[in-house]
């Protein structure tokens, strides 16, 4: 094993990196969309349902089947890789954004407009920051289940460590089969760990004492 790292570990750290670029980007662009989307939910009620609905059905569609849907569309690469990873990052963000939003005290948003502000920044400085806590457990989730999507996205050469899993369970059987496969299940999982440190810290940085949950 040592001996297979040592000769590839520049394009492991390579792969590694592409992977976290991957996901760190999907899960950004996805919290953005996520946010923008609940306010629409929180501000027309009866978009609620409809959110929660395709959020569910989402969940439940294989990434397989996502990536099948895609490649007439977009064709083989990292842009169907991006939009696949996309697709599953907005989603635990969104549920978790629409609840966060409506959880805001009403009183506050009241006292907030009678002091002057406009709905802009009612949003901006009030609700999603009051919010905030909630939508940031929905980014954790986000980010972890996001790390496993990005592998299975390898699968339409796509960048990242997936294709060393791929390569693995090609060559079963190979000398080097067992090596491919735990590179890149192991290199995934270091660089999830690392996600959520970085992940609890911006907490701690965004959050304030008086509202944070963890």
């Amino acid at each position: 094993m040592w001996e297979f790292i040592s000769e590839r570990w520049q394009y492991i750290l390579y792969s590694a990196f592409q992977h976290a670029n991957l996901v760190f980007q999907a899960v950004f662009f996805g919290t953005l969309i996520a946010v923008a989307i609940a306010v629409l939910v929180t501000k027309f009620g009866w978009l609620d349902p409809i959110a929660n609905t395709l959020s569910a059905v989402g969940l439940t569609l294989p990434s397989f089947a996502l990536v099948g849907l895609l490649l007439p569309l977009t064709k083989i690469g990292a842009t169907t890789a991006f939009i696949c990873v996309l697709f599953y990052a907005i989603l635990p963000v969104l549920r978790n954004a629409i609840v966060g939003l409506q959880g805001v005290d009403k009183a506050l948003l009241e006292s907030a407009k009678g002091m002057g502000m406009g709905e802009l920044s009612v949003l901006l400085r009030v609700r999603i920051p009051l919010a905030w806590p909630v939508i940031h457990a929905g980014v954790r989730t986000s980010m972890q289940m996001s790390m496993g999507i990005a592998a299975i996205a390898a699968y339409v050469l796509g960048p990242g460590l997936g294709a060393y899993i791929f390569t693995g369970l090609a060559q079963a059987g190979g000398a080097n089969a067992v090596n491919y496969a735990l590179v890149g299940t192991v290199g995934i999982v270091i660089i999830a760990m690392f996600a959520d440190l970085l992940m609890l810290l911006l907490g701690r940085l965004t959050i304030s004492k008086g509202i944070r949950v963890a």
